[in-house]
This record gives C-alpha cells, sequence and structure tokens, in this order.
C-alpha cells in the first residue's frame, strides 16, 4: 500500500529551514524547530530526509549556493555596466548592517560551524564558497578582456581578493553596524580594479 503523496514544496521548506540554520545555527536549531518552521511533521521529515537534520542542512547549503549563483549570473549577464554591478553585489552585504544581529554569510558560517563538528560538511561548505570565487574569476576575466578593468592582476588572484572582501565583509558587519563604514571599505578596495 502506498503512503499518502506529499503535501508540499520541497524547496519550500528546505528555505524555511534555512532561515532557521542561518538565524541559529546548525547544531542550535531544534528538530521541533525546524519541523514548526517547514510546517510537516516529523514523519514526513524524515521520508523526505532520510539522513535527518545533517542531509536537510546540506540540502540547505546547495540550495543556497545555486540560487545565489543564479542570481549573481543572471544580473551580470544583463548589466551593462558589469563592474558597478558587482561592486553593487557588494553594497547589498551592508544593508541592514544596523541591525543588532545580523546573519552573515550562510555558507561561510557552515564552514566555520562545521569545523569542529563535521569535516565533510566543512569542505561542502568550503567548495560551495570556492564555487563563487570562481563566478568572480569569471567575471573579472571578461572584464579585463572587453578593457572594462585596467589591472593585470590574475582573474584567479583577484578571485580569491573578492572571495575575501565578501567573507570579511560579512564578518564585519556582524561586529560593527556601520553601513556607511563597510560601504568605505568596499569602494577602497574596489580601486584595485581602476
Amino acid at each position: 500500500m502506498a503512503g499518502r503523496p506529499r503535501q508540499f514544496d520541497e524547496i519550500e521548506i528546505i528555505e524555511r529551514a534555512a532561515e532557521v540554520f542561518w538565524l541559529k545555527g546548525y547544531e542550535a536549531a531544534s528538530a521541533e524547530e525546524l519541523l514548526m518552521a517547514m510546517n510537516i511533521g516529523k514523519g514526513s521529515f524524515y521520508l523526505t530526509f532520510k539522513g535527518g537534520k545533517r542531509e536537510l542542512f546540506e540540502k540547505t547549503l546547495e540550495h543556497f549556493s545555486k540560487e545565489s549563483l543564479e542570481k549573481l549570473s543572471k544580473g551580470i549577464a544583463a548589466a551593462q555596466d558589469k563592474l558597478a554591478y558587482l561592486k553593487q553585489v557588494f553594497y547589498e552585504l551592508t544593508e541592514d548592517a544596523h541591525i543588532s544581529k545580523n546573519k552573515g554569510c550562510y555558507l561561510g558560517n557552515a564552514v566555520v560551524e562545521m569545523s569542529n563538528l563535521d569535516r565533510e560538511l566543512q569542505l561542502k561548505a568550503g567548495y560551495l564558497l570556492y564555487k563563487h570565487e570562481l563566478e568572480f574569476v569569471k567575471i573579472i576575466s571578461t572584464l579585463q578582456s572587453t578593457g572594462a578593468i585596467k589591472t593585470n592582476e590574475s582573474p584567479e588572484i583577484l578571485g580569491k581578493y573578492l572571495i575575501n572582501l565578501w567573507n570579511g565583509i560579512n564578518i564585519t558587519k556582524r561586529c560593527s553596524g556601520d553601513a556607511r563604514a563597510l560601504r568605505s571599505i568596499i569602494d577602497l578596495s574596489f580601486k584595485i580594479f581602476t
């Protein structure tokens, strides 16, 4: 006899779970909080995520990375001034920086938290963050080939530079709520491209 059909959208419940993980972290997020946020029962949860909370967390990392990369890729493709768009992506990190508890970068948070909990998930989050670095490398290569930026630094080093800036802004934002100062840091950092 077949079980009841699924009554939920898996992507939607993954996004809801990600919000809990993002606010509380993996370890502090309880099963009850996750089930409540996802609005599903325990049976449905374990039928969908046979690996439990760990599998759910891994799926949230994958989904977050995919959505983030697609947004960046589509935005760059559509932008007339690709360097200005890229800078705006960094400016968006400073939005709501005045709120006392900022969430930081979902993938960066996972790398840090998993370093003491689960080496495999730490490497997974690090790899997904690295995919963002590779997207930065691709963007920089395009900007150099069209003459939109003048620096002769290698795209690979500049990709690392940008992912380092990304991580730094996300951490500094959690320590200091000064959005104007964060934007000034971004302005200074982007002078490397002119």
